[in-house]
């Protein structure tokens, strides 16, 4: 059987009508005269055309893929808990989705690699052999090493975070601090006076710099707070309302720390008989589609996730261009969302 023939760029330039190497320009994504393009891209849709990306990498050095490396600290879940945490929660898909957005106008193709605890050097091996042009970190530990690790790699790197060991990378965050006192704030105007906290993970700077915001402003309003361990996870969630419902059954107030965690909340306060808003007002964190899901709608503290990631690519795609330039910082402002629950 006669394997099919594959069209040569010397064929595409012939039907289009150009010179092989305007061709080439147009693959490569260098600008061109906008009717010269379309004539390219008809004449590679006519011949069947398929671009040989390998050999293309050997002479442009580059992969035209980028790799969102999801990071969990040393002290953190592996495993199937890390992926359940990873897939359960909306955050990330909203990371995915706002970076996508700018890398595939880019022609850069988006590549999702966990790395719990357990496959940090895992993750590190493969970026080290190439395989990407520059990688987006989604991570908010101090203790994660891999930051620093990229930039012994000379890796084109962007954290979801500011650095806070001075490692010498572009970052874009919110100011989560600024968030957690919008929560306090608004809390105070409903007339609450004895408030529950449902922290994030201890280990994770948003989470505790979202909690500071809060309990410094609560205790300036004279709030009584009661600070309730979670791990952003819905079932930290049910933990701290079983918790307030059996042992703190004066609560009228409720700030957790992610959506997922506070819609937890507010299903099982009405379970328990709680009404929302009426007894117990609740507010959450992210605005993630988990704050529509519940009922009544969650009011929440709104940072914008798809903006964010979005920043992080194009600062991403810049240091890929110019690796010399000095790396930048980006802070986003939250703003809260007011629904039903509060």
């Amino acid at each position: 059987m006669t394997a099919p023939h594959a069209s040569t760029l010397e064929e595409v330039a012939l039907r289009a009508g150009v010179s092989r190497s305007t061709v080439s320009r147009v693959l490569n994504g260098i600008a061109v005269d906008p009717v010269m393009r379309r004539k390219v891209d008809e004449a590679v849709r006519e011949t069947g055309y398929v671009p040989n990306y390998a050999a293309r990498s050997l002479v442009t050095r580059r992969t035209n893929s980028v790799a969102l490396v999801i990071a969990e600290p040393a002290s953190g879940s592996s495993g199937a808990a890390f992926l359940e945490r990873i897939f359960s929660d909306p955050y990330f898909g909203r990371v995915t989705a706002g970076a996508q957005g700018v890398l595939r106008a880019s022609g850069i193709h988006l590549v999702v690699l966990p790395a719990d605890r357990e496959d940090h050097d895992f993750v590190l091996a493969y970026l080290k052999q190439g395989h990407v042009d520059g990688v987006l970190v989604i991570s908010s530990a101090d203790d994660t090493d891999l930051p620093l690790a990229l930039h012994q790699l000379h890796v084109p790197s962007v954290l979801s975070h500011r650095p806070t060991s001075g490692v010498p990378l572009s970052w874009v965050d919110a100011d989560q601090a600024a968030g957690g006192r919008l929560a306090a704030e608004h809390l105070v105007s409903l007339g609450v006076r004895s408030c529950v906290a449902v922290a994030g993970p201890e280990d994770l700077a948003a989470a505790r710099e979202r909690l500071d915001g809060f309990l410094a402003t609560a205790a300036a309003q004279g709030i009584s707070v009661q600070v309730l361990p979670g791990d952003f996870t819905a079932r930290s969630g049910v933990v701290a309302a079983r918790t307030i419902v059996d042992e703190l059954p004066g609560t009228d107030g409720v700030f957790a720390a992610n959506d997922l965690m506070a819609e937890s909340v507010v299903r099982h306060l009405q379970d328990a008989g709680r009404r929302v808003p009426q007894d117990v007002v609740v507010v959450g964190f992210d605005d993630t589609s988990t704050a529509l899901g519940t009922t009544p709608p969650l009011t929440t503290v709104r940072q914008p996730v798809e903006d964010m990631a979005a920043e992080m690519a194009r600062l991403l795609l810049d240091r890929i261009a110019s690796p010399q330039q000095p790396p930048r910082g980006v802070l986003f402002q939250p703003s809260l969302v007011v629904r039903g629950t509060a």
